[in-house]
């Protein structure tokens, strides 16, 4: 599964970095029809999380992972057919959607497959799709020298091979054991009690809602770092993709030693209390970086890019225990599916979020890291009593890997 990761995130490294330009340049829509095209598509991959999910706990995990990473070979495909709108939208749409349950297959996979040892594994997969990241986006600044509506169109298709490929990878990965499907097979053997439903779980609802903002450091690399630079400090606005690319160093870089800090549930809650700190001192930094000189800012902006990196790779290690923690495991999937609307849901308000901060200045920033700072005090506390009646356990299993 390792193999799949890279091969599928050096793909979507390849069109992530220039889809705007793809849908401006070659599909030739104008700015506010790419726009809509990137929200509505966004917001209908939302439901593709608890979707996921919830096939996974009926049907074997790798089948469903390998259709639907051929749904999203198709869709990527689909948009090189036409520069229709509406067809361009639907086919964008269907991507996002796979895109969104794939994601929470992998993460319930490591759960199945690893175990105990689920936080590690987690943290060497998501440390190798940072490298299939980094390698496709330096595979499409190479081909955007060229600048060519063919230079576009190949980089489209190789993140629709990309897709392919990882299907075929997923056919060698064993089926990690499922709880949840042995539960509803023997359904027509003997009466069984119906698994657990998420939705109306309110403390996991309430911890989901949490992690919305927790997630919010992706949109300050994505959006409030680059907005920052160019029009709140004396920075250079060169400063911005060199950030991202420590960013990109340090997760590669520390995600599996720090993955040690959170390897039991206790450990991880514990880990919210220094998160919380990140937190709120990347914020301090941000906004004290308006105040100060080209040097000053420089140095201040990329001492608050450190720190929500380090609560990035802090958050990541406490989200992935803590999530299948909370959840029974006779309905992992289902429950991870409505925790992958929390991810989902911060692509549509992360935006927001940073944006309003610039807007209101220096203080915003400052508010905002707090506001994220309590919130990991709140989830601390939130998850205390849950825990405490709640000892889920997985059983080691070993599963091939190829």
């Amino acid at each position: 599964m390792l193999a799949v990761a890279l091969v599928d995130r050096t793909g979507s490294g390849l069109w992530a970095s220039v889809s705007v330009l793809y849908f401006t340049y070659v599909s030739g829509l104008s700015v506010a029809q790419v726009g809509t095209l990137a929200a509505t598509a966004g917001a209908i991959g939302i439901a593709g999380a608890p979707l996921g999910g919830r096939l996974a706990d009926r049907f074997p995990l790798t089948r469903v992972l390998i259709a639907l990473q051929l749904l999203r070979a198709l869709a990527s495909f689909a948009l090189l057919t036409t520069n229709d709108y509406a067809l361009l939208l639907a086919f964008a749409a269907t991507g996002s959607l796979g895109d969104r349950a794939a994601s929470v297959l992998t993460k319930l996979y490591a759960t199945r497959a690893a175990g105990p040892d689920r936080v590690r594994y987690q943290a060497v997969q998501r440390t190798v799709a940072n490298v299939g990241w980094a390698l496709g986006g330096l595979a499409a600044a190479a081909a955007l020298a060229l600048g060519t509506t063919t230079a576009y169109q190949w980089l489209l298709v190789g993140d629709a091979v990309s897709f392919v490929a990882s299907a075929l990878l997923t056919l060698r990965c064993g089926e990690p054991p499922s709880t949840a499907r042995t539960v509803t097979t023997s359904k027509t053997r003997a009466p069984a009690t119906k698994p657990p439903n998420p939705w109306r779980d309110r403390t996991y609802l309430v911890y989901v809602a949490t992690e919305t903002v927790l997630f919010l450091d992706d949109a300050v690399f994505k959006v409030g770092l680059p907005l920052w630079i160019a029009h709140a400090s004396n920075a250079p606005h060169g400063l911005a993709p060199l950030l991202m690319v420590l960013n990109n160093v340090m997760v590669v870089a520390l995600q599996v030693p720090l993955a040690r800090f959170g390897t039991t549930t206790a450990a991880a809650r514990a880990l919210l209390i220094p998160l919380s700190a990140a937190f709120a001192l990347g914020g301090a930094a941000l906004a004290l970086s308006a105040t100060g000189g080209a040097v000053t800012a420089t140095l201040l902006l990329t001492t608050s890019a450190v720190l929500f990196t380090l609560a990035e790779m802090l958050h990541a290690t406490v989200s992935w225990e803590l999530s299948v923690a909370l959840a029974p495991d006779t309905a992992q999937g289902a429950y991870l599916g409505v925790h992958g609307l929390a991810q989902s849901a911060q692509r549509s308000v992360g935006p927001l979020a940073v944006t309003a901060a610039i807007a209101t200045g220096p203080a915003g920033w400052t508010v905002f890291g707090a506001t994220i700072a309590l919130t990991c005090i709140f989830q601390h506390r939130l998850v205390r009593e849950r825990l405490a009646r709640t000892a889920l356990s997985v059983p080691p299993v070993t599963v091939s890997e190829h």
